[in-house]
Protein backbone atom coordinates (compact mmCIF):
# COMPACT_ATOMS: atom_id res chain seq x y z
CA UNK A 1 0.00 0.00 0.00
CA UNK A 2 1.38 3.38 -0.99
CA UNK A 3 1.76 6.36 1.30
CA UNK A 4 -1.17 8.13 -0.42
CA UNK A 5 -3.47 5.18 0.23
CA UNK A 6 -2.35 4.93 3.84
CA UNK A 7 -2.95 8.65 4.46
CA UNK A 8 -6.33 8.48 2.71
CA UNK A 9 -7.33 5.52 4.90
CA UNK A 10 -6.28 7.32 8.08
CA UNK A 11 -8.11 10.49 7.04
CA UNK A 12 -11.25 8.49 6.20
CA UNK A 13 -11.19 6.68 9.53
CA UNK A 14 -10.73 9.98 11.39
CA UNK A 15 -13.64 11.57 9.52
CA UNK A 16 -15.88 8.59 10.30
CA UNK A 17 -14.91 8.68 14.00
CA UNK A 18 -15.81 12.38 14.23
CA UNK A 19 -19.08 12.13 12.33
CA UNK A 20 -20.65 9.25 14.30
CA UNK A 21 -21.00 11.14 17.64
CA UNK A 22 -22.27 14.22 15.82
CA UNK A 23 -25.01 12.19 14.15
CA UNK A 24 -25.97 10.59 17.48
CA UNK A 25 -27.15 13.89 18.95
CA UNK A 26 -30.34 15.36 17.64
CA UNK A 27 -31.86 18.78 17.53
CA UNK A 28 -34.83 19.25 19.85
CA UNK A 29 -37.04 20.13 16.88
CA UNK A 30 -36.20 16.80 15.23
CA UNK A 31 -38.12 14.83 17.86
CA UNK A 32 -40.17 17.32 19.87
CA UNK A 33 -42.85 19.77 18.75
CA UNK A 34 -42.01 23.25 20.04
CA UNK A 35 -45.65 24.22 19.48
CA UNK A 36 -47.01 21.48 21.78
CA UNK A 37 -46.04 22.26 25.36
CA UNK A 38 -47.35 19.83 27.95
CA UNK A 39 -47.71 20.03 31.72
CA UNK A 40 -48.84 17.26 34.07
CA UNK A 41 -48.51 15.90 37.59
CA UNK A 42 -47.95 12.24 38.24
CA UNK A 43 -46.06 9.55 40.12
CA UNK A 44 -42.55 8.44 39.18
CA UNK A 45 -42.62 4.79 38.15
CA UNK A 46 -39.03 4.31 37.04
CA UNK A 47 -35.83 6.26 36.35
CA UNK A 48 -33.65 4.83 33.58
CA UNK A 49 -29.99 5.88 33.96
CA UNK A 50 -28.82 4.96 30.48
CA UNK A 51 -26.76 6.69 27.80
CA UNK A 52 -27.19 8.92 25.94
CA UNK A 53 -30.08 10.30 28.09
CA UNK A 54 -31.79 9.38 31.31
CA UNK A 55 -35.55 8.80 31.10
CA UNK A 56 -38.03 9.23 33.93
CA UNK A 57 -41.27 7.30 33.52
CA UNK A 58 -44.17 9.15 35.12
CA UNK A 59 -47.67 7.70 35.51
CA UNK A 60 -50.50 10.21 35.16
CA UNK A 61 -54.16 9.58 35.96
CA UNK A 62 -56.52 11.17 33.46
CA UNK A 63 -59.85 12.73 34.54
CA UNK A 64 -61.69 9.71 33.06
CA UNK A 65 -59.78 7.32 35.37
CA UNK A 66 -57.42 5.91 32.75
CA UNK A 67 -53.68 6.18 33.23
CA UNK A 68 -50.87 7.02 30.86
CA UNK A 69 -47.10 6.74 31.36
CA UNK A 70 -44.98 9.55 29.93
CA UNK A 71 -41.27 9.08 29.31
CA UNK A 72 -39.45 12.31 30.18
CA UNK A 73 -36.04 12.71 28.53
CA UNK A 74 -33.20 14.23 30.53
CA UNK A 75 -29.54 14.86 29.88
CA UNK A 76 -26.64 12.42 29.81
CA UNK A 77 -26.11 10.52 33.09
CA UNK A 78 -22.52 11.76 33.47
CA UNK A 79 -23.51 15.40 32.91
CA UNK A 80 -26.38 15.14 35.36
CA UNK A 81 -24.18 13.43 37.96
CA UNK A 82 -21.55 16.19 37.71
CA UNK A 83 -24.28 18.73 38.37
CA UNK A 84 -25.65 17.08 41.49
CA UNK A 85 -28.14 14.48 40.26
CA UNK A 86 -28.00 11.10 41.96
CA UNK A 87 -29.97 7.96 41.29
CA UNK A 88 -32.32 8.96 44.14
CA UNK A 89 -32.86 12.61 43.08
CA UNK A 90 -36.23 11.42 41.86
CA UNK A 91 -37.31 7.89 42.66
CA UNK A 92 -40.31 5.60 42.19
CA UNK A 93 -43.26 6.80 44.24
CA UNK A 94 -42.31 10.50 44.14
CA UNK A 95 -45.07 12.84 42.99
CA UNK A 96 -43.74 15.35 40.47
CA UNK A 97 -44.98 18.02 38.08
CA UNK A 98 -43.52 18.14 34.58
CA UNK A 99 -43.44 20.94 32.01
CA UNK A 100 -41.97 20.13 28.63
CA UNK A 101 -42.57 19.52 24.95
CA UNK A 102 -44.56 16.62 23.46
CA UNK A 103 -42.89 14.35 20.97
CA UNK A 104 -43.92 14.86 17.35
CA UNK A 105 -45.02 11.22 17.43
CA UNK A 106 -47.58 11.47 20.24
CA UNK A 107 -47.88 7.68 20.49
CA UNK A 108 -44.30 7.59 21.83
CA UNK A 109 -45.39 9.40 25.01
CA UNK A 110 -41.95 11.04 25.12
CA UNK A 111 -41.49 14.51 26.60
CA UNK A 112 -38.36 16.61 26.07
CA UNK A 113 -36.90 19.95 27.14
CA UNK A 114 -38.58 19.22 30.45
CA UNK A 115 -38.35 20.59 33.95
CA UNK A 116 -39.48 18.44 36.85
CA UNK A 117 -40.72 19.93 40.11
CA UNK A 118 -40.85 17.63 43.13
CA UNK A 119 -43.66 17.75 45.70
CA UNK A 120 -41.34 19.54 48.15
CA UNK A 121 -40.76 22.36 45.63
CA UNK A 122 -37.32 21.39 44.27
CA UNK A 123 -37.21 22.23 40.59
CA UNK A 124 -35.02 20.02 38.45
CA UNK A 125 -34.14 21.32 35.03
CA UNK A 126 -33.35 18.87 32.23
CA UNK A 127 -32.34 19.70 28.70
CA UNK A 128 -32.96 17.31 25.81
CA UNK A 129 -30.33 16.74 23.18
CA UNK A 130 -27.68 15.72 25.67
CA UNK A 131 -27.45 19.15 27.23
CA UNK A 132 -25.54 19.47 30.45
CA UNK A 133 -27.50 22.55 31.47
CA UNK A 134 -29.12 20.88 34.44
CA UNK A 135 -29.28 21.92 38.07
CA UNK A 136 -31.49 21.78 41.11
CA UNK A 137 -32.73 24.75 43.01
CA UNK A 138 -35.43 25.56 45.50
CA UNK A 139 -38.54 26.94 43.80
CA UNK A 140 -39.55 30.36 45.08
Amino acid sequence: MGLKHLLASIAGAALLAVSIPAAAHHAVAAEFDTHKPISFTGTVKKVEWTNPHIYTQIEVKNPDGTTVVYRVEGGAPNSLFRQGWRRDTVKPGDVVTVQGLRAKNEQSMNVGQASITTSDGRRIFGQAGGGANTNTQQQQ
